[in-house]
């Protein structure tokens, strides 16, 4: 059954795809500073937003690599705090 519903969201995106490249087929001057191209709108954004894609997912990457370290950080100081809350309650009381 799921793979019948991924096989149905695969085409239905397959469709949307090519109608948006139909529909934006017009052919667009892209300067990129230092080559001039032409090509299709619907390839432009696609490109624009393949780019986009990837920048964001490498940043993210880096994001999330520094909470990966601060949260291994954190879990050495609760298992030094946690030790020595440990290490104190196996210590003998001194009575007067």
């Amino acid at each position: 059954m799921l793979s019948l519903v991924k096989l149905i969201i695969a085409v239905v995106l397959a469709f949307l795809g090519a109608a948006f490249a139909i529909i934006n087929d017009q052919p667009v001057a892209l300067d990129l500073y230092f080559v001039v191209t032409r090509m299709p709108l619907s390839l432009a954004l696609l490109l624009a937003m393949g780019l986009g894609l990837v920048l964001g997912a490498l940043v993210s990457t880096f994001y999330f690599m520094q909470l990966r370290k601060e949260n291994a950080r954190l879990r050495r100081q609760a298992r030094m705090a946690e030790q020595e809350v440990k290490n104190l309650r196996t210590l003998p009381l001194n009575g007067r």
